[in-house]
């Protein structure tokens, strides 16, 4: 029987205090004889119940091994693809003949879950300037309205828990050093030593303490900057939790909502930004907020190199007739003039840099797809003032996305295309928006020809006529006829 905790009292006071017998304070208190016994000595107490469990009868102990061996199979298996109380019931009916309750089955799921030994974890400490954890991301985001995967390059050092992420479109190579190179920068130093994940952009052959190559401009950038690589264990993400907690960090604050950008850079600003405003944030356990122990930490970072690692990779290519370059699976226009000569083509996570004899050339926004050709418009303007008859069907200039008021007035004009290929120069030596200005002006007065064009982006003027209202014209002093008249009488 279930007492109170006035009950109990009573029952304590009437038998140590008074001295009654167990008859009589059952009798006085209406109670059962057996629950004063259990409870006048004071070796039971109501607020305690030993608990009740009773073993279902259909978990055998043929049926506990088989779900050990399920969640044995787990800790071998993908982190998304372990078995659910669900999948193991389906399984223990098929291949078991398994007759008890789904419930039954998730309760013992439940009990031999808690009753494996739990992972425990060895608390870190690291000195300033000691190491930093390096590590991907990903995250969803609209570029330009299209929505696109950016690949995120985080960096955390160790012992100020300072942040760095970029946004990448890809995890190649030359994004992953362009990415150590911009984080040192930032930093203003580098750490002793990087704790990496076996990723296949810095090792070659191996894995975590087993590695025993690694990639080849990894290696030229880690003797750059003096710092050791150390690789965690596969499957460890524990060994740089640091750098994991950043990577859930971006995604919650950065891009929750999905952000709308209209570049690359204007998303890696927003990344900045917010590895900014977290240096004001203080750990719980610490006395120093993040920016605090940053500075303390900088003055323990290694110096940068005096040269700047070229993390661009590099290939020789021809250019062919129509002035184009190959780079991976694109291709990229260089000027007209440089058609059947040799170029090197320096390619970066975001950019395709064309070089001629040391000179740059060419600068394109590295292209991500399959067979894409990348046209300037200024590649191609000596071309187009040669041969204006091809305008209307030139790709570089369907690229260039005219807007249609230059068609508009194109199509008005006396010299047609080689008009349009006049608009075209200016709009390459001037750039678009001015010139669409312009030719906006020119449209609204009704002046279709190329003069007024130049006038307009000469003057940034609406009007260069006076209005006749605004002329002032002085009255004659007729008195000087008279005095003429009258000297000639005389």
């Amino acid at each position: 029987m279930k007492i109170e905790v006035d009950q109990y009292q009573n029952i304590r006071h009437l038998y140590i205090a008074q001295g009654l017998p167990k008859r009589e304070i059952a009798r006085r208190l209406r109670i059962s004889r057996n629950t004063v016994i259990k409870y006048c000595e004071g070796k039971q107490v109501p607020w305690e119940r030993k608990p009740y469990h009773r073993e279902p009868t259909v978990i055998t102990p043929e049926v506990k091994e088989f779900i050990e061996n399920c969640l044995k199979e787990d800790r071998e298996a993908p982190k998304k693809q372990h078995h659910t109380a669900k999948r193991i019931y389906d399984r223990l009916v098929a291949e078991k003949a398994f007759t008890g309750a789904e419930s039954t089955v998730r309760r013992a799921v439940h009990q031999i879950k808690c009753e494996l030994p739990k992972q425990v974890f060895i608390p870190l400490s690291f000195e300033p300037g000691e190491a930093a954890q390096v590590d991907w991301g990903e995250a969803t985001f609209y570029l330009n309205g299209q929505k696109t995967k950016a690949m995120l390059f985080c960096v955390r050092l160790c012992y100020s828990c300072a942040p760095f992420a970029y946004a990448f479109p890809a995890q190649n190579q030359e994004s992953f050093l362009e990415g150590h190179v911009l984080a040192a920068e930032y930093f203003g130093g580098v750490t002793g030593r990087n704790i990496y994940d076996n990723v296949k952009t810095a090792v070659k052959e191996g894995w975590g303490r087993h590695v025993v190559a690694e990639q080849d401009m990894f290696r030229d950038l880690r003797a750059h900057y003096a710092f050791q690589a150390d690789f965690c264990n596969p499957g460890e993400a524990h060994e740089k939790g640091l750098v994991e907690n950043l990577v859930g960090y971006i995604r919650r604050n950065v891009f929750v909502p999905v952000p709308r950008v209209q570049s690359w850079a204007e998303l890696n600003r927003l990344l900045l930004d917010h590895c900014l405003k977290y240096l004001n944030h203080r750990i719980p356990g610490r006395s120093q907020t993040v920016g605090e122990a940053l500075e303390v930490e900088k003055k323990s970072l290694l110096p940068l190199p005096g040269y700047r690692f070229d993390y661009a990779r590099q290939i020789l290519a021809p250019v062919d007739y129509y002035a184009t370059v190959k780079f991976g699976r694109n291709r990229y226009s260089v000027p007209v003039e440089l058609a059947g000569k040799q170029v090197t083509v320096k390619g970066t996570g975001l950019t395709v840099r064309v070089e001629y004899r040391g000179q740059v050339v060419a600068v394109h926004e590295r292209s991500y797809s399959k067979d894409e050709t990348k046209f300037r418009l200024e590649h191609y303007i000596r071309l187009l003032e040669q041969r204006p008859r091809a305008i209307r069907n030139a790709r570089p200039v369907k690229q260039a996305n005219l807007p249609a008021e230059i068609f508009q007035l194109a199509d008005r004009l006396p010299g047609s295309n080689h008009d349009l290929v006049k608009i075209l120069r200016l709009i390459v030596d001037c750039g678009m928006e001015p010139v669409k200005q312009a030719v906006r002006q020119a449209i609204d007065n009704r002046q279709y020809n190329i003069e007024s064009v130049l006038f307009y982006l000469k003057t940034g003027k609406r009007e260069y006529l006076p209005n006749p209202r605004d002329i002032y014209v002085k009255p004659v002093d007729l008195a000087g006829y008279d005095y003429l008249l009258g000297g000639e009488s005389i």
